[in-house]
């Protein structure tokens, strides 16, 4: 991809970047058990996103402390870290709003960017960062095929992303808010369900 001129090119073209994936009630591995991934990117070579609802039990201040960036006095210390994923835990990820311009990220779309680099870490902890975000130790990733496949056996529900549900809705209830969207109520969908 590497024209600059997407005009011609249908908007969504398959992707499912800037959409919520929802484990489904049956999915119960231990890790994917109830919850929403915010895809940030998806394509032919693969996909990976971060999860949004699970809480890694630490916060800002003792990431800030392990990585020794200075803090100020009136920054968020208490800050939920959440578990982005299996993969890469021992990397930090920032999901946030507005995308600003830091040393590396990428641009999930105009109001929401991932970034990676310890700039953003930083101005966090001067309380200059981005307005909104998550931070998470790891990612969840799937190879080239691997989540399509996965959404054909049904392990998971998709449909485009709420900044609302990512930055604003307790973390608790958004499983249920994710599903909620496309009209579906997940406490009624039993968790051994077979196919027809």
């Amino acid at each position: 991809m590497s024209q600059t001129d997407n005009s011609d090119k249908p908007e969504n073209s398959g992707s499912l970047a800037d959409h919520f994936l929802i484990a489904m009630p049956s999915l119960n591995d231990g890790f994917f058990n109830h919850t929403v991934t915010y895809i940030c990117e998806h394509d032919e070579n693969g996909s990976f996103g971060i999860i949004i609802n699970q809480p890694a039990g630490i916060q800002l201040n003792q990431i800030l402390s392990e990585m020794k960036i200075e803090a100020g006095e009136d920054y968020n210390a208490e800050q939920p870290v959440f578990i982005g994923g299996p993969v890469d835990q021992g990397r930090g990820f920032i999901l946030h709003r507005p995308p600003g311009s830091w040393q590396s990220s990428l641009r999930v779309n105009d109001d929401i960017a991932l970034t990676t680099s310890r700039d953003v870490l930083q101005a966090m902890a001067r309380n200059e960062g981005p307005k909104d975000s998550i931070i998470a130790l790891g990612y969840a990733g799937w190879a080239a095929g691997q989540l399509e496949d996965e959404m054909a056996s049904n392990t998971w529900l998709s449909c485009p992303a709420d900044q609302q549900i990512i930055f604003d809705t307790p973390v608790e209830e958004r499983w249920q808010a994710a599903a909620r969207l496309i009209g579906i109520d997940l406490s009624l969908l039993s968790s051994d369900a077979g196919h027809a």
